[in-house]
């Protein structure tokens, strides 16, 4: 009987080594709060809005390059010209820049969130790829 019990503790021990986990650092999760799985990716092309920044850093622009032309009443002359030509080129630069082809990616979270992220690039991402989150942006998870 006593040999029997002895077996039995051994035996007990033995498995109660197996079962804890001692390479990992206490706190450790497997859990990723910001990894998810794509479920849907859809390229969309915008309106071309406009804030107004491209207006005026292009007539900032617009107006240093103006008034390195000519002199005196020419130059003020130039330096509008500058203001306005540059105003209207940064303009038409913002709306083309917002006009370009974006990828609405649609993402579940793996705490069963579902989020859709807004990005030029797609990364090659297609459903079912995992992915981790961050700085709303999507990239593969590898």
């Amino acid at each position: 009987m006593r040999t029997f019990l002895l077996a039995l503790m051994l035996a007990a021990a033995g498995l109660t080594g197996c079962a804890t986990d001692g390479y990992r650092e206490s706190g450790y999760s497997d859990y990723c709060r910001d990894c998810g799985v794509v479920r849907r990716v859809v390229k969309v092309y915008g309106e071309g809005g406009s804030s107004g920044g491209g207006a005026v850093a292009g007539a900032i622009i617009g107006g240093i390059l103006g008034n390195q032309i000519g002199s005196g009443s020419g130059r003020k002359a130039a330096t509008v010209a500058g203001v306005v030509a540059g105003g209207i080129a940064g303009n038409e630069i913002e709306k083309n820049t917002n006009d370009a082809p974006r990828f609405e990616i649609t993402v579940e979270l793996d705490d069963g969130r579902r989020r859709v992220y807004t990005q030029r690039d797609s990364y090659g991402l297609r459903p079912g790829d995992e992915v981790i989150t961050g700085n709303r942006t999507v990239r593969p998870r590898r």
